[in-house]
């Protein structure tokens, strides 16, 4: 039976928060329009996270039993309405739950702001403040013979703990199992997801008392403690020779951390040693890596540059390799006791992370889950204090999710996570079973440049959801990816609207032939390289355009419509050994040339007469341009830069100064190479974007971005709560 106590007032998920009393709804602090009916039906399925609130028991909520209405329409209605006020979709959702011809379940993290009393009943979980687990009492009652089971065998060995969306998967019989705890630790939605794709990870640490984390202000990912307690975010203070800190390790007493930067886009960087209390930085002899970690002891560090690993010790700076490893290793981490080395491996080629491990002392590394996942997708595991679990990530049926290994088992891995939030960078706490993790839930919307108003607006039309944005020559089409990578186009007044690629193929940008009739992308199928491929602007099979055992991007189309500029990745995206320069694909041979004095040079971009190659440099702070006709480069400016696109008039290039401390998006005069700054941070609403990247021009120059608001916050779970 449930208790009878006075239900919470106000409930928070997400971005989200609701006052039941008032019939109010807020996302990110603004207040978000929804009618009575559908917020009526909202705080039904609110007040009951986790359980099945059935349409029968809806109607006699909303309607009572003796009024005459068409139910089944009224509440469909009010079911997309809450749907399209939370952004939500029956078919892929993260808040409300459809079960067929039997009602709705509210499946996302709810907690409550005010501290209530617990039910009496242990039925039901949701997630917490870290101070109290509550649940809502319920004024609506519901048939409990109709509530979805919240327990079932998983393989016959896990049982399923519902936790109001996020299901935790505990090894128990069916009769005793006690559900698991889920507690939000932060909300302000600014935890740093990284970006894998970019070898850039979202490591933690944890002295028992803080997380340490990188949370993104103005734009920038800050270093920062959060408090286990209460999840406020105090940014540290770390010396000014590391402008953008990526968190490696905490040392094995608390006391320092290790840190590498990640503002510029080399992918080997220094290793620096900086006390957790503040004071001078310690540059590690002159290594430079990718990733590290302190060896166990505390007087060496674990670091991976290239294919290797290598110790280092702090008292005579020597460095000695331990084991040559098959790919880019990341997240090293040492089994308590000392004798097993787990970490993750980054394919350049294939875009998979697969988990390794190494027997100290031994040199052979050997694959921790081989072919479990395909593609490969396990990633960042942590060991328990006591080494009797290891959590990581992994993606599987379009969920990621986090699941447990038995101590040094390498088979039979448990979900202990079930959406519908993405779960990521597990961190186990110094002593106990307890695991805290990133929930990402991002929020991002495209926005373009008010030049009289001097600040970005909603671009609220049907390119709203849009990521990399080009339009045709003669400006009647438009084409675009959106977040899952699909490529689209339509005409600019938004009819005529088409999906061009398939589902399973990710597409990074793509642009209008001159004649309007193709589309030449940059995409890849799942585990495979960044190709070249065309797909016609009506709609078709997309064709494979240079079959290579190595990555190709950015292609850009020559005047003529008869030839691809086209380069390759940085280093962030895959780094390669063989030789990396600007080429040119000839469509009617297939031929291939290297364009002179290209090498070291990326992202190029053909300009719309046809006289100009512009390029960036690949540690990104140089923007060259190409003279066609004499066949020669120039510098045309020297600043940081990313994503360029050309003016339709082809006299100047708007270009990302990404490095730049207010991230300005800069129009680059040609052929004079004058910088003139468009726009920067301080062009958003404050506190609205938590950061943004360039998309695109629109045919009267106006810049594209997109910019997010939210990204993810720090949860956190005890693998024997009872």
């Amino acid at each position: 039976m449930v208790s009878s106590i006075e239900s919470p007032s106000r409930v928070t998920f997400g971005l989200f928060e609701a006052d039941l009393q008032t019939g109010e709804l807020w996302k990110a602090g603004k207040r978000i329009k929804i009618q009575s009916q559908p917020f009526k039906v909202l705080s039904a399925l609110l007040e009951h996270p986790g359980e099945v609130v059935t349409r029968e028991d809806l109607q006699l909520r909303l309607w009572g039993k003796d009024t005459i209405v068409d139910f089944e329409h009224s509440l469909g209605t009010a079911i997309n309405k809450i749907r399209e006020a939370l952004g939500d979709s029956a078919e892929n959702p993260r808040f409300i739950e459809t079960l067929a011809r039997r009602g709705y379940r509210f499946i996302a993290p709810v907690s409550y702001p005010v501290a209530v009393t617990a039910l009496a009943s242990p039925a039901v979980l949701v997630p917490s403040t870290e101070q109290n687990a509550v649940s809502a009492a319920a004024p609506l009652s519901i048939n409990r013979s109709r509530v979805w089971p919240l327990l079932y065998l998983v393989g016959g060995v896990a049982a399923l703990a519902a936790a109001a969306g996020i299901g935790i998967y505990i090894g128990s019989s069916r009769g005793s199992v006690t559900p698991a705890r889920i507690t939000q630790i932060t909300h302000n939605g600014r935890i740093a997801p990284g970006a894998p794709s970019m070898e850039s990870l979202p490591a933690t640490a944890t002295d028992g008392v803080h997380i340490f984390s990188s949370v993104i202000q103005n734009g920038r990912a800050v270093l920062s403690q959060v408090s286990i307690a209460n999840g406020d975010v105090l940014p540290l203070s770390i010396p000014s020779d590391i402008p953008a800190p990526s968190m490696g390790d905490l040392s094995p007493d608390g006391s320092k951390l290790l840190l590498r930067n990640h503002l510029s886009p080399e992918s080997e960087q220094p290793l620096w040693v900086v006390p957790v209390d503040g004071g001078s930085a310690l540059r590690v002899a002159n290594i430079l890596a990718h990733d590290a970690t302190w060896m166990p002891d505390g007087d060496g560090i674990l670091y991976a540059a290239g294919n290797q690993l290598f110790v280092t010790h702090l008292k005579d700076e020597v460095s000695t390799v331990l084991a040559t490893v098959p790919g880019r290793a990341f997240w090293l981490r040492w089994s308590p006791d000392h004798k097993l080395l787990r970490f993750t491996i980054i394919d350049p080629l294939d875009h998979t992370t697969s988990l390794w491990e190494l027997a100290a002392g031994g040199h052979t590394a050997r694959p921790v889950l081989a072919k479990w996942s395909s593609p490969a997708s396990d990633c960042c595991g942590t060991w328990t204090a006591d080494g009797k679990y290891f959590v990581f990530q992994s993606a599987h049926d379009g969920s990621d999710d986090l699941w447990r290994l038995n101590g040094k088992s390498t088979s039979d891995p448990v979900k202990i996570t079930n959406g519908p939030l993405r779960y990521e960078a597990p961190l186990a706490a110094r002593n106990g079973h307890r695991i805290f993790f990133l929930g990402l839930d991002a929020q991002s919307e495209l926005l373009r440049y008010a030049a009289d108003r001097k600040e970005f607006v909603p671009e609220s039309n049907f390119l709203s959801l849009a990521n990399r944005v080009d339009f045709s020559r003669d400006h009647q089409w438009v084409a675009w990816t959106d977040a899952q990578g699909r490529l689209w186009r339509a005409r600019t007044d938004g009819t005529e609207e088409l999906q061009l690629t398939p589902d399973a193929m990710q597409v990074f940008l793509a642009h209008w032939s001159p004649d309007g009739k193709q589309l030449a992308m940059m995409a890849r199928e799942p585990g495979k390289a960044w190709h070249l491929y065309s797909v016609p602007a009506d709609g078709g099979s997309p064709q494979l355009l240079l079959k290579e055992d190595r990555n190709a991007a950015d292609p850009g189309w020559s005047p003529d419509g008869n030839s691809l500029v086209f380069g390759r990745v940085p280093d962030l995206m895959g780094k390669e050994s063989g030789p990396r320069a600007i080429q040119l694909l000839d469509l009617r041979t297939h031929a291939v040339t290297t364009l002179p004095g290209s090498e070291g040079l990326f992202s190029p971009r053909w300009s719309p007469d046809g006289r100009s190659i512009a390029a960036i440099s690949f540690d990104q702070r140089k923007l060259m341009l190409y003279d066609v006709a004499a066949k020669t480069w120039r510098l045309l400016t020297e600043t940081s830069a990313a994503d360029p696109v050309w003016s339709a008039t082809s006299d100047a290039i708007y270009i990302h100064a990404f490095m730049a401390p207010t991230q300005p998006i800069y129009r680059v005069a040609v052929p004079s190479g004058k910088l003139d700054e468009v726009a920067n941070l301080a062009s958003f609403h404050s506190g609205e974007a938590a950061d943004y990247f360039f998309c695109g021009i629109t045919p009267d120059n106006v810049p594209l971005v997109r910019a997010r608001s939210s990204t993810g916050n720090l949860y956190s779970l005890d693998l024997d709560a009872k």
